[in-house]
């Protein structure tokens, strides 16, 4: 029994390797952990710290694309601006399901500065009331953001 734990321990630490150019390579397309600041402490909330955080304000978070038939696409562009102290960083961006997807720009937004949540609805397959939804992971004071569309797909006409 001694044998193959000895053995076990061994494969585990053999298994382990050191490949310090893979991560280096990781480690250059990273942002400086200088704009990732966590105000929730074990103490409780540090208001500072949280009003010192990005924001991510937008026009508007919901759109209706109205009537479209079935296999068009319908493109709408959710504007924002940060209004926070520090650079803005999106790190994702996720659809309710794969007929939404959403471009957005992926270098950090300076205070002040504003951008676009481009989302992009594709009504293959779909016929319908419609309603979608995107997620959006930030480093802003509040974290996650959504986004919602609505369309009215008319199905095609079988041939």
């Amino acid at each position: 029994m001694q044998r193959y734990l000895f053995a076990l321990l061994i494969l585990a630490f053999a298994s382990c390797s050191n490949d310090n150019d893979a991560n280096k390579d990781k480690k250059s397309n990273l942002l400086p952990t200088s704009l990732v600041n966590n105000p929730h402490t074990a103490m409780g909330l540090d208001t500072a710290a949280m009003n010192a955080k990005p924001t991510m304000d937008f026009v508007d978070t919901f759109h209706a694309f109205g009537s479209m038939h079935e296999g068009e696409k319908a493109v709408y562009n959710f504007e924002f601006k940060n209004n926070g102290k520090n650079p803005l960083v999106i790190s994702n961006a996720l659809g309710s399901c794969g007929c939404t997807v959403a471009d957005y720009q992926r270098d950090p937004i300076a205070p002040g500065a504003g951008g676009v949540m481009k989302v992009i609805f594709n009504s293959t397959g779909k016929s319908g009331h419609q309603e979608k939804s995107v997620q959006i992971t930030t480093n802003s004071n509040k974290g996650t953001h959504m986004l919602y569309i609505t369309a009215e797909v008319i199905p095609q006409k079988d041939k």
